[in-house]
C-alpha cells in the first residue's frame, strides 16, 4: 500500500477533534479511482441468481408460517417461526436491489416479488422506490432532506431502544394503513395526501415528506395499492372462518422480521452526522461493512447489506458482485487504508459503539 491510498493522519485526527468531522472529510480520490477500475467487469444483474434466492427465501417463509400455524408444540412453533422470519426477511430485502437496478435487467423481477413477496406482505415495492435514492443523493446524505437518515449516535441514550422497538408494530400498522386508510384516501383527498406524504415510505426521518408520484410510478402506486388494499381485507376476512390465531401467528412472525430489520437498519451507519452535506469518503465512512469472516451477518445483513459502506460507493452493483468488490479493493488498498475504515467486526460492537455515543456526545450536546 502507498500513501495515496489512505487519508493523512494529522488531518483526520484534526477534523475529527473539531466534531463534525465525517462531513468535512476530503474525498479519497485514490479510493474512488480504485473502485472504478477494480470493478468494471461487474455490475450486471444476473437473473439466474436473484430469482432463485427470491422464489427459495419466500417459500420457505410462507411454508415455516404454514408449519408454525398448523404444529400444536410451543417448541416447533417457535422454531418454525425463527425460520419464516428469517427466510421473509431476506425475501423482503430484495426491495432494496429493485431500488437500484435497471428495470430492463431483469424483466418481470419487479412484478413477481410484488405478487409473491411486496403485496402478501404489505410492503410493494413503491414504498421504497423513489425514496430510497435520496438517501444516495451526493447532496442530501446526513441531512434534513433525507428520508433514511437521522443522528442516532448523537440522540437521548432512551431513543436507540424506542427506535427498535417501534418496529414490533409495523404488521398492526401496515394492515391499518392498507385496509383503512388507502380507501378512505381515495374518497378524502387530504386523507390521500397525509397518507402519501407520512405513511407511503419505509423512511425514519420524521420529517420527511413524500412528493407526489408521477409517470409510471403513478400507475405502479395505484395497482400496488389496490393489491394491498384487497389483501389487507383479505387476511381481516379469514379471521371470520380460521379465527385470530393464524393470522396472530403470522403477526408475531413479522414483527420479529421487522424488529431485525430496524436492528439491520441501527448498525447500517453510525449515524454521527448533525445536518451538513458530507464528502463521498465521508459518507462512505459514516456508513458499515461487516465483511466476512464469519456467517453470521449473512443472516442479519442478507442480499448484500453487510457491504453496505462499499453500496454507498457503488449504489448500483448487484448484490451478488458485492463480495468479489470487496475483496478486490481490499487487497488493493491494503491494512490502514481509508477502505479498512468503514469495516466493522459485527452488529454488538456496532450497537455498543452507537450506544456508548448516545451516553456521551449525546449528553454533552444536550
Amino acid at each position: 500500500m502507498t500513501m495515496q491510498h489512505t487519508l493523512d493522519a494529522a488531518e483526520t485526527a484534526r477534523l475529527q477533534a473539531q466534531g463534525g468531522w465525517h462531513a468535512q472529510l476530503p474525498d479519497d480520490k485514490a479510493m474512488l479511482r480504485a473502485a472504478r477500475d477494480l470493478t468494471k467487469d461487474l455490475g450486471e444483474a444476473r437473473g439466474a441468481i436473484y430469482w432463485p434466492d427470491m422464489l427459495v427465501s419466500a417459500g420457505i417463509g410462507y411454508a415455516a408460517i404454514a408449519g408454525a400455524i398448523l404444529v400444536s408444540g410451543i417448541g416447533v412453533k417457535i422454531a418454525l417461526g425463527i425460520v419464516a422470519s428469517l427466510a421473509l426477511y431476506r425475501a423482503l430485502m430484495f426491495i432494496h436491489e429493485l431500488t437500484h437496478i435497471h428495470k430492463s435487467s431483469l424483466p418481470g423481477f419487479r412484478l413477481g416479488w410484488n405478487l409473491l413477496v411486496g403485496i402478501p406482505l404489505l410492503t410493494p415495492s413503491f414504498m421504497y422506490e423513489g425514496v430510497h435514492t435520496l438517501h444516495h443523493k451526493r447532496t442530501q446524505y446526513g441531512t434534513i432532506e433525507d428520508p433514511e437518515y437521522l443522528p442516532l449516535a448523537l440522540m437521548k441514550p432512551w431513543s436507540l431502544p424506542a427506535f427498535v422497538l417501534v418496529a414490533l408494530l409495523a404488521p398492526l400498522a401496515l394492515v391499518i394503513r392498507s385496509a383503512i386508510l388507502v380507501p378512505l384516501g381515495a374518497v378524502l383527498p387530504p386523507v390521500r395526501r397525509f397518507v402519501w406524504q407520512r405513511f407511503s415510505s419505509l423512511s425514519i426521518n420524521p420529517d420527511f415528506r413524500r412528493k407526489p408520484p408521477e409517470g409510471a410510478m403513478k400507475r405502479r402506486v395505484f395497482w400496488q395499492e389496490l393489491g394491498v388494499f384487497v389483501w389487507s381485507w383479505a387476511l381481516i376476512g379469514s379471521t371470520f372462518v380460521f379465527g385470530w390465531a393464524p393470522l396472530l401467528t403470522a403477526f408475531v412472525i413479522l414483527s420479529v422480521t421487522a424488529l431485525l430489520n430496524q436492528l439491520r437498519t441501527l448498525v447500517a451507519h453510525l449515524w454521527e452526522n448533525e445536518g451538513e452535506a458530507m464528502t463521498v469518503t465521508a459518507q462512505f465512512l459514516d456508513s458499515v461493512n461487516v465483511p466476512p469472516p464469519g456467517p453470521v451477518a449473512e443472516i442479519w445483513a442478507p442480499v448484500g447489506l453487510r457491504y453496505h459502506a462499499l453500496h454507498h460507493l457503488m449504489p448500483s452493483m448487484p448484490y451478488h458482485d458485492l463480495p468479489e468488490a470487496h475483496r478486490r479493493l481490499n487487497a488493493e488498498l491494503g491494512d490502514g487504508s481509508t477502505y479498512q475504515g468503514a469495516n466493522h467486526p459485527g452488529m454488538f460492537p456496532l450497537v455498543a459503539r452507537i450506544a456508548k455515543s448516545t451516553m456521551t456526545r449525546g449528553r454533552a450536546r444536550a
